[in-house]
Order: C-alpha cells, then sequence, then structure tokens
C-alpha cells in the first residue's frame, strides 16, 4: 500500500512501512530554501513519526543530478540578517538536524547524485548513507568565507575520522562515491538505477525487525559516541532488561 502526500518542498509517500523523502527542487538543485527546513521537520517529527505504520525513512532527492546541493545561494544573495536573527536561524537548523538525527526509526539516506554542504550536512544525520553512482560530496564552504555550521564539523571527524573530516573541509575538494564509500562516509555504491530500489529493499529488511530493539540500538551506539563507551554500556544494559 502506497500513500503520497506533496508538502511545498517535499514529496512524502509511505510504502510498506517505509516514509520515503523526497526534496522536491530539482531545479534548484534540490537546495535548501524555499522553506524546505520546515517541511522535513513536518515529514519527520509529525508524519512519521505518528504513524506507526512507518518502521524506517529513506530520504532522497528528486532527478537524478543532486540528492541536496546545500543553501540556496542565489536565494540567500543580497541577505544580511541581524546577528541576533541569523543566530535564531542557525539555531533552528541546529534543532531541526539534531531533531533528524535522534530520530527515533532507522534513516537510510539515498544519495542520488551531489551532496554538498548544507546536503552532506542532512546526509550525515541518517543512520545509513548509500551514494549512486555519479555522487559527489563535499564541504566547500570555506570557498566562500563560510563554515559546515549545521553540523559537519562535528559528525563528519565522527563518522570518517580527524584527518579526513579535517582535508575535506580544509581543501573543500569534492569527493566522488567511491572514495566516500574507502573513507565510510558511505556504506554502499550502487547504479543511478538502483540506488532508490536498494535503499527502500534495506528499509524493509531493517523494518522487519522488532521496533523497540531497533530505537534502542540506534540511542546506545550514538551515546556512546557523544558521550563516551560507560554511558552506552550502561544505556544498553538497562535497555536490554
Amino acid at each position: 500500500m502506497t500513500t503520497s502526500i506533496e508538502l511545498n518542498t517535499l514529496r512524502y509517500e509511505v510504502r510498506d512501512g517505509v516514509a520515503l523523502v523526497t526534496l522536491n527542487r530539482p531545479d534548484r538543485m534540490n537546495s535548501i530554501g524555499g522553506g524546505m527546513k520546515d517541511d522535513p521537520r513536518r515529514a519527520f517529527v509529525v508524519r512519521a513519526r505518528e504513524d506507526e505504520a512507518v518502521r524506517a525513512v529513506v530520504p532522497t532527492g528528486a532527478g537524478d543530478r543532486a540528492f541536496c546541493a546545500g543553501a540556496d545561494i542565489k536565494e540567500r544573495a543580497g541577505q544580511r540578517l541581524p546577528l541576533p536573527e541569523y543566530h535564531l536561524r542557525q539555531q533552528a537548523t541546529h534543532d531541526l538536524f539534531r531533531d533528524l538525527e535522534s530520530f527515533e526509526k532507522p534513516v537510510i539516506a539515498a544519495i542520488n547524485g551531489v551532496a554538498l554542504g548544507g546536503g552532506l550536512e542532512l546526509a550525515l544525520c541518517a543512520d545509513i548513507r548509500i551514494a549512486s553512482d555519479n555522487a559527489r560530496l563535499g564541504l566547500p564552504e570555506a570557498r566562500i568565507g563560510a563554515l559546515p555550521a549545521a553540523g559537519g564539523t562535528q559528525r563528519l571527524p565522527r563518522l570518517v575520522g580527524v584527518g579526513w573530516a579535517k582535508q575535506l573541509m580544509l581543501t573543500c575538494d569534492h569527493i566522488d562515491a567511491q572514495t566516500a564509500l574507502r573513507i565510510g562516509l558511505v556504506t554502499e555504491v550502487t547504479t543511478q538505477q538502483d540506488l532508490l530500489p536498494g535503499a527502500l529493499a534495506m528499509a524493509r529488511r531493517i523494518a522487519a525487525n522488532a521496533p523497540l530493539s531497533l530505537r534502542f540500538i540506534k540511542h546506545a551506539i550514538d551515546l556512546g559516541l557523544q558521550t563516551g563507551i560507560d554511558a552506552g554500556l550502561g544505556y544498553g544494559r538497562f535497555a536490554g532488561a
């Protein structure tokens, strides 16, 4: 059974217990703008969280060019926000990404094409990342006098190690899918045609397992990485009781 809902900047579908969340601004490389920050919150935190039939979530991008190209630079051109408003917006972004990162149900990102800047930072919030063979990934913010301020400086080194994280952020290099696989940024590379079917198939395999076990496993891993092994072991001990 499939249900589908069109939001302003994304499509939300439920297919056999898996929510497919498609960033839907293909004419702008699915860049973050036009209210897109509100739509993922509605898709994940409201619909997917409250729907007991949803057991896993697969975010991806519309078209075959981009998962998400990051912030919509054209839309932001000429904007000079007062410092308090800038900080409030940045905090809202951090809150959204933390909500996605700590989402109770497994999240498998299907990275089709470009994932740059905030787009890669969004993918870093997923539990598992699968990339198409045309994917290009990077955090090029330093080229324009910015930095990966939506969590890239913290999540990327935890995932691939400090050396690779610094190399990618300081050089602003874009890497291909095979390099991303080699350094552990993604766990699998497929053809463009096989990407979404493969991600959905993995999501269904995961969704077939006990939902509370999946939730506790996710939280135990994340807690241990963020606070230390003793906290993770303690949580696992009580969660498994």
